[in-house]
C-alpha cells in the first residue's frame, strides 16, 4: 500500500500544480500560449513531472521561460520587417508539440524501462540514463535553435545562407549570424548545466548536449534551406520535431561512442 502510495503521489503533485498554474495563466493580462496551448502544455507538464519530478520539470520550464523571452526581443522591428513569430510569439499547441515531442518521447522511453527492463539500469551507460540525457539534450536543441534565430532576426549585422554562404536578408530560411551562432551556443550550454547541476545528466553529458545542439541546430539550418520551401508539410514545427530529434539522438550516440572509446 505504501509502495503504491508513492508511485501516484508525485502525479497528484502534477496534476495539482499544474492545474494552479493553469489557472494563474488563464487569467494573466501578458499570455504567453493560446488557450488551446495551455491545455497543450497542462498535458506535457503533468507527464514530466509525474515521471522526472520537478528536476526534470525545471529544465522545461526554463525553456519555456527564456525561449519565450528571447522570441519577445526586438519584436517591433521583426514585426515591421515581417519576420516575427506568428500570433507576436503567443504559442500554441503546434509549438508545443514541435518544441517538446522528442523531449516527451524521451520521458515515456524512461517509464518503459522501469516497468519492462529494470535490470537494465546497471548497464554502462543504462538505457534510462540515455534517455535523461536525451531529453536535456532535445531542449539544450531547441533552445539553441530558438536563440540562434531569434537573436539572429533582431541583432545579426550580417547573415548568410549556410549552404552556400552568400549574404541573404535576416529571417531568410536556413541564414545564419555570428550573432545568432553565439547565442545559440550560449543557450545550449545553459540548459546542459542545468541539467548537471539538477542531476540529469554528468558532466559528459553536458558536452554531449552542447555538441549534439550545435550540430541538430546547423543541420536545421540546412533543411531550412534547401527542402523547407519545397514541401508544404515541412512546417517550421515539423522541422523543430526533427531538429530536437536528431539533438536527442547525437547526444546518446556521442555519450555511447565516447563510452565505448575509453571502455
Amino acid at each position: 500500500m505504501l509502495s503504491l502510495i508513492y508511485s501516484v503521489k508525485p502525479w497528484l503533485v502534477a496534476v495539482g500544480l499544474n492545474t494552479i498554474l493553469l489557472g494563474v495563466s488563464w487569467i494573466a493580462p501578458k499570455k504567453l500560449l493560446t488557450p488551446a496551448g495551455y491545455l497543450n502544455a497542462w498535458l506535457l507538464g503533468v507527464l514530466i513531472w509525474g515521471t522526472l519530478g520537478w528536476q526534470g520539470y525545471a529544465v522545461v520550464m526554463f525553456y519555456f521561460l527564456v525561449g519565450s523571452f528571447v522570441t519577445r526581443i526586438g519584436m517591433a522591428q521583426k514585426e515591421a520587417e515581417g519576420i516575427a513569430e506568428n500570433r507576436s510569439g503567443v504559442r500554441g499547441p503546434e509549438n508545443v508539440w514541435g518544441s517538446a515531442l522528442t523531449g516527451a518521447l524521451c520521458v515515456l522511453g524512461t517509464i518503459v524501462v522501469d516497468i519492462f527492463f529494470p535490470s537494465s539500469h546497471s548497464l554502462i551507460p543504462s538505457p534510462y540514463c540515455l534517455l535523461l540525457l536525451g531529453y536535456v539534450a532535445s531542449f539544450s536543441t531547441k533552445l539553441s535553435d530558438t536563440c540562434a534565430s531569434e537573436v539572429g532576426k533582431a541583432y545579426g549585422k550580417r547573415t548568410f545562407l549556410i549552404t552556400t554562404l552568400q549574404p541573404v536578408a535576416r529571417g531568410t530560411e536556413g541564414a545564419v549570424s555570428l550573432e545568432g551562432t553565439l547565442a545559440g551556443v550560449v543557450a545550449s550550454i545553459a540548459i546542459a548545466m542545468m541539467g548537471w547541476g539538477l542531476g540529469l545528466i554528468d558532466l559528459l553529458g553536458v558536452v554531449c548536449c552542447i555538441l549534439a545542439a550545435f550540430i541538430a541546430t546547423n543541420i536545421e539550418s540546412v533543411i531550412g534551406a534547401t527542402l523547407q520551401s519545397r514541401y508544404n508539410w515541412l512546417t517550421n514545427e515539423v522541422v523543430n520535431i526533427v531538429n530536437t530529434l536528431i539533438g536527442a539522438i547525437a547526444a546518446m550516440l556521442i555519450a555511447l561512442i565516447w563510452t565505448v572509446a575509453i571502455a
